[in-house]
Formats: C-alpha cells, sequence, structure tokens
C-alpha cells in the first residue's frame, strides 16, 4: 500500500504530464492500491458472475489514462477522477455486452413468454444510471461531474470541489440535488 502524500501524486502527475516517463513509472506504484480498492468498490454493485475482476479493471483503465496524451493532469484528485469516468465506460460497455448477450445479440429471437427474465437486474441499474448520467450532463454539466467524482470516483467532498474549482459548499448542494434528479429519473424509466 503506498504512503505518498497526494503532494507526491500531484508532484509525479505534473512531471508526467511535462513528459518525464520516469514519473509515470514511479507514479504507478503509488496510485495502484487506491485504484485497486475503487474497482472493487465498483465491482460490488455488479452481478456476481461478472467477468471482470478488480485487476483487470484497473489495468484497462490505466491503459486508458496513460494513452491520453492531451490531459492536463491538474493534481491528483483529477487523476483519480479521470480514472473512475474511464472503470464506469469499461463497466458500462460490459454491462450493454452482456444484456446484449442475454437477448441472443444475433441469435434467432424466443418468445416473450421465454424472454422474461433474462435481462441481469444489475446489469439494467447501471446502464439505467449511466442513460440518467447522460441526460443530466446535458441538463446541468457541473452535476453530473459531482456525481461521476463522488460515486464512480469515491472523492470526498473537498477533494471534489478541488477537482472542479468549487466552494465544497457547493458540491454537497450540487450533491444533494443530482441525488434526488437521478433517484426520480431512474424510477421514471
Amino acid at each position: 500500500m503506498s504512503t505518498a502524500s497526494p503532494h507526491e501524486v500531484t508532484r509525479l502527475l505534473l512531471d508526467w504530464r511535462r513528459g518525464n516517463h520516469a514519473a509515470l513509472d514511479q507514479l504507478m506504484p503509488l496510485v495502484y492500491h487506491e485504484l485497486h480498492q475503487q474497482a472493487r468498490r465498483y465491482l460490488r454493485r455488479e452481478r456476481p458472475d461478472h467477468t471482470l475482476q478488480p485487476t483487470a479493471l484497473v489495468h484497462e483503465a490505466y491503459l486508458q489514462l496513460v494513452d491520453q496524451t492531451q490531459v492536463n493532469w491538474e493534481n491528483r484528485a483529477h487523476f483519480f477522477g479521470a480514472a473512475a469516468q474511464a472503470m464506469r465506460r469499461i463497466l458500462v460497455d460490459s454491462a450493454r455486452a452482456h444484456q446484449a448477450e442475454k437477448r441472443g445479440a444475433g441469435q434467432e429471437n424466443l418468445p416473450l413468454d421465454e424472454a422474461i427474465g433474462v435481462a441481469d437486474k444489475r446489469s439494467t441499474e447501471l446502464i439505467a444510471l449511466d442513460d440518467a448520467l447522460k441526460t443530466l450532463a446535458t441538463m446541468d454539466a457541473q452535476q453530473c461531474r459531482v456525481v461521476e467524482l463522488r460515486y464512480f470516483g469515491g472523492l470526498s467532498i473537498e477533494e471534489t470541489a478541488e477537482v472542479l474549482s468549487i466552494s465544497p459548499a457547493t458540491v454537497k448542494r450540487e450533491w444533494n440535488s443530482a441525488k434526488v434528479w437521478l433517484h426520480h429519473e431512474i424510477k421514471k424509466g
């Protein structure tokens, strides 16, 4: 487990952004444990037969993060927020593929009475949340980012405020408002 300070992680991210590739090699051991914990939290909410394991989810997200050449990492919280978004996309893509497979993607259609109950509840919930977040993003991008950082990223109110350059009070207000709206939107759908 890493004992690096948030300042050390931020320094390495800034060095990496400036083109120091050795900083990336130093960064990964410092952030791996936290990324792995984040992945485990996500996968606990997934269906029990999920094929992704936390280590694989971390590696897939990490590959997406290091492949981004135009990102200007601001600090540790910004990095973990981006990691949260990458993990969310991977899990949603996996859930959509799982549902398509369960529906027989490309196979012969079943009569309705045989097909009832085929979709997995947790995959459906994750897709519903993702769809609701996409709608929220068009209405209030800041609330959507607050949800992504708090729910998917596991960031604190203070870290979320730092990433978004807003006050902690605004984060609390946006977080509470978004939760109410998402709950209503998901129930409606």
